[in-house]
């Protein structure tokens, strides 16, 4: 039973198919549960209204019951895969939710709810609360998120750098092979048509003819599969080249990767690291700390919650 003097938050990390809630008492989760919503197939089933006003009720009645349960709730954070302008909350585009433009979910949901929901970008509150469940360390903190697609977030001195228009980090979208795959934000070649869960199955099915899911591929490259263990090391080649781009500007000491991908990383390893050393500048070569993340994906709900009340650096 919920204490009845404890102060609760609420977190949100919203995914390809499900939403993540989870409530905490300062760091420390009380409880986690699971809805399913796949947020991509109702935009690509209804027009943009429609589909827009589905998602703000399928979002309004995962968190009701946790209202309900837990009534010292004094704030929620979502974590929102999309371009969203830290000032007003509005989501501009969200290239994995087609149709979706200029929608701002925590003014929509705070009047259905009744309590202020803040909305940031996923990989901002991923790095966040990966941030916060390291103790803060000294040197910054770059988080790379391979789910849907790719996100990255970045953390100095305790705040997060979403940039002027809020839109800063988004590494998913950097440019890795010049007129390749059509990326969903518009462009083609984007690393995350190569990195994400989605890039490994489009290219695996490139190969192969079959079109099987990021989780089937690794099992198959596990098994032996020459295409499947080639499409993530050339995952992994391609992370790296867009990492070390990023660690030329912002030159941190601590990089963490996160997202479901992870766990096919020693299909990744090997070429990820060998691409990092021969793209980084000589100066940053063994000065940069790159680990997988142990937080088992709570920092996407973990820094939602804390963000709902923290503001970004802009």
């Amino acid at each position: 039973m919920p204490e009845a003097s404890a102060v609760y938050r609420l977190g949100l990390d919203v995914g390809g198919t499900n939403l993540r809630l989870g409530v905490f008492s300062d760091l420390v989760l009380v409880e986690e549960t699971r809805f399913q919503a796949n947020y991509s197939a109702i935009c690509k089933q209804y027009p943009p209204a429609q589909a827009w006003q589905t998602i703000l009720q399928v979002t309004a009645d995962a968190i009701r019951p946790l209202l309900n349960k837990y009534p010292a709730i004094q704030s929620i954070g979502i974590g929102f895969p999309g371009f969203i302008d830290p000032q007003t909350g509005t989501l501009a585009q969200s290239p994995n939710l087609p149709g979706l433009r200029d929608v701002n979910l925590g003014r929509d949901l705070t009047e259905l709810l009744g309590i202020k929901v803040r909305v940031e970008n996923d990989a901002n509150a991923a790095a966040y609360g990966e941030y916060c469940q390291l103790g803060q360390p000294e040197g910054g903190l770059l988080y790379i998120g391979l789910g849907t697609g790719v996100g990255a977030g970045l953390v100095v001195n305790g705040k997060v750098w979403a940039g002027h228009h809020g839109y800063a980090l988004e590494a998913g979208h950097i440019i890795v092979v010049p007129e390749g795959r059509l990326c969903g934000c518009g462009n083609q070649g984007c690393v995350e048509k190569y990195a994400s869960a989605t890039g490994i199955s489009q290219a695996y099915a490139d190969l192969t003819g079959q079109t099987l899911t990021a989780h089937a591929i690794a099992v198959a490259a596990d098994q032996g599969d020459i295409h499947a263990q080639a499409v993530y090391a050339d995952a992994g080649s391609k992370l790296a080249q867009m990492l070390a781009s990023v660690l030329k500007v912002v030159d941190v000491e601590n990089v963490l990767i996160g997202g479901g991908v992870v766990a096919a990383w020693p299909l990744i390893s090997a070429t990820f690291e060998q691409r990092l050393t021969h793209d980084l500048i000589p100066v940053l070569r063994g000065k940069i700390k790159v680990h997988t993340t142990r937080s088992g994906d709570v920092a996407g709900m973990l820094g939602a919650a804390l963000l709902a009340t923290t503001p970004l650096a802009v």
